[in-house]
């Protein structure tokens, strides 16, 4: 069935608009059906395998849904969310030198060629949702058709009724185009994601060597190793942690704006990646693993959500 609604939507623009059609279905009867308390439960309970009252949070996952549901309405969290309009905010606070180098944007996807676009590696995503991207190092050797009815795709859903995460419904779609960022080393950065609960930096999650052993590693503030896990149901998490890694450069400097961010809320990730010493900013995000992942041992769950006031 699978192969079946790739052939669809690759092949021709009829058989996009049929793929896109169906798929509309398929959001509106697997997410919009059931109202968002009621889907959120459900899902908890699927991945955690234990209901949580919604009026007495205990965890920092059961309370970072319950910020789901119920801290919304503040229009600076569609900001934080839109990776287009989030660079003006940090321009405004920190200044432009940690943002990475924009390249191109548009709401046109047939501008998303390579005419337009730089001779050197670049990062193709949309700015309203979550985990959509195409890595492109030689422009010269991508099947632009394909990129451009992906986003085609994406540009005409709204991550807001498949995560029911508020700060994204009214987010304008846009493709942004960004240099990719590379080390000396020829590598992606790690994805150091800081945890920040009632405004401190309580964990570092760190996307270690992306490219090629993926791992997970948890430090302090201080960078002391944390021996706890928070994947995604069904993860081997025997394999997730790599060996120690150092602490990298910008550190103190990704603390410092990570806490003047989170200033603003209860609970927020703020995500930097350093490049040779050189900080950028990531993104901002309220959700974490939308409040599905599962934390190991789950005292560790209990221990931060105890530190988590709403």
């Amino acid at each position: 069935m699978k192969s079946l609604f790739n052939k669809l939507k690759y092949n021709s623009l009829i058989g996009l608009k049929v793929y896109m059609s169906l798929r509309k279905f398929y959001i509106f009867f697997k997410f919009r059906l059931f109202n968002d308390e009621y889907y959120i439960k459900k899902n908890f309970f699927k991945n955690h395998n234990y209901k949580f009252d919604l009026k007495n949070p205990k965890t920092l996952n059961e309370k970072i849904l319950w910020l789901k549901l119920n801290d919304r309405g503040n229009p600076f969290y569609t900001v934080c969310a839109d990776k287009f309009a989030v660079r003006e905010y940090l321009t405004k606070e920190f200044g432009s030198e940690f943002l990475i180098p924009l390249e191109f944007e548009t709401t046109d996807v047939s501008k998303i060629n390579p005419d337009n676009l730089p001779d050197y590696p670049f990062i193709i995503k949309t700015n309203h949702d979550s985990a959509h991207y195409y890595i492109v190092k030689d422009k010269s050797n991508v099947n632009w058709k394909k990129i451009q009815t992906d986003l085609k795709i994406w540009m005409n859903e709204n991550y807001y009724y498949v995560e029911k995460e508020w700060q994204y419904k009214n987010i304008k779609p846009r493709v942004i185009v960004e240099k990719l960022l590379e080390c000396s080393n020829g590598k992606i950065p790690n994805d150091y994601k800081l945890n920040c609960i009632n405004g401190k930096v309580e964990f570092i999650y760190v996307s270690v060597d992306r490219e090629v052993t993926n791992k997970r590693n948890i430090y302090s503030r201080d960078w002391k190793p944390l021996h706890f896990t928070w994947a995604k149901p069904g993860k081997d998490i025997t394999k997730l942690r790599g060996p120690e890694i150092e602490p990298p450069l910008s550190i103190n400097k990704m603390i410092e704006i990570a806490e003047k961010i989170a200033e603003k809320f209860s609970y927020v990730r703020v995500d930097f990646y350093d490049v040779d010493g050189k900080l950028y900013f990531g993104e901002i995000t309220l959700h974490h693993g939308g409040g599905y992942d599962i934390m190991t041992p789950f005292e560790k769950d209990e221990y931060y959500g105890n530190l988590l006031k709403l």
